[in-house]
């Protein structure tokens, strides 16, 4: 069976690996909550810069693609088999959530856009971003658009 787009990385992820990526992440929200709003809105910009692990994979790939293609042109044939590999190894990786350099990057910490986004939100909570989607509203058309700007803030 082919795992959910969220929890593939994930499940195919060492569970301690998982757990150290969790903790640093419960780490930074109560640092940056300690800190106080300045801080909070720091670190919100920096997680709006920080790469996901799909866009980290994607890019290495091409480089390495690239340079296969190059060495296959200017230097031997058979480079032509990096890019090759490659792309067989982002198919798998599309459809099974694993592939060679993903364990290499998740020991790093490298995170995937939902563990960026846990972060993310807890963050915006702290700092009040959600206060004002309660009550009544909260199952109606006005409420559902309240939610929604309150998660886009």
């Amino acid at each position: 069976m082919i795992p959910s787009t969220v929890e593939r990385v994930p499940l195919n992820t060492a569970a301690q690996v998982n757990e150290a990526i969790r903790q640093r992440t419960e780490e930074n929200v109560a640092a940056y909550a300690a800190r106080g709003s300045g801080a909070i809105e720091q670190r919100l910009g920096e997680l709006n810069q920080e790469w996901d692990i799909e866009r980290l994979l994607e890019a290495n790939a091409s480089i390495a693609c690239l340079v296969g293609l190059t060495l296959g042109a200017t230097v031997d044939k058979k480079w032509f088999l990096l890019p090759a590999a490659v792309a067989g190894f982002l198919l798998q990786h599309s459809i099974q959530g694993w592939c060679p350099p993903m364990p290499v990057m998740r020991s790093l910490g490298v995170r995937t856009a939902s563990e960026i986004d846990y972060e993310r939100y807890a963050l915006k909570a702290i700092r009040g971003d959600f206060r004002d989607v309660v009550g009544k509203e909260r199952r109606t058309a006005v409420g559902a658009h309240g939610a929604i700007e309150a998660a886009r803030a």
